[in-house]
């Protein structure tokens, strides 16, 4: 396993639409167990491959307290969405930042496992918005794109900030 760069907002490469995975190949997998150990090292709770510079539609999750019970979405969907819920989120994109977000609060999802199997899973609170977060990645979203053109402008700002004085 590699710890891959974590793309920074506002990096266009972040823009980009994720491609459709069409097999899941040994490569499929090698970059599920890159994106595991990146997350675990950041830490975080969620990588689409999107932010470590991969084209394709794969996201990795582990929401548990011991760090041990990694969720692979392949090529995810969402197929329904129910109710509301605000949490505040971070990203390992946007570092040091976190925002209040409005999303559903029961999702049911399709993807596809590390093993290439389809499956359907339900998910509600932190879970429902950890995968929508996620797959907003592979769409080319971030979460800043929620909040309003002055508090996006803030983090912008903020984020130039912290990596002018990194270098």
């Amino acid at each position: 396993m590699t710890l891959r760069t974590i793309l920074h907002y506002p990096d266009p490469r972040l823009r980009r639409q994720a491609s459709p995975v069409p097999a899941v190949t040994d490569d499929i997998r090698r970059l599920v167990d890159d994106m595991a150990a990146t997350m675990y090292d950041a830490p975080g709770i969620g990588l689409a491959a999107i932010q470590i510079n991969e084209p394709w539609r794969v996201i990795v999750i582990d929401i548990s307290q011991t760090r041990d019970q990694l969720q692979v979405f392949i090529n995810p969907e969402i197929l329904s969405r129910e109710g509301e819920q605000e949490f505040e989120e971070g990203c390992l994109s946007v570092p040091g930042i976190y925002e209040p977000v409005t999303r559903a609060h029961n999702i049911r999802v399709r993807a596809l496992n590390r093993d290439g199997q389809a499956f359907e899973i339900e998910a509600e609170g932190l879970l429902a918005t950890c995968i929508q977060h996620e797959i907003d990645h592979l769409d080319g979203k971030v979460f800043v794109d929620y909040l309003s053109r002055l508090k996006q402008s803030r983090v912008r700002k903020k984020l130039e900030k912290q990596q002018r004085l990194a270098m």
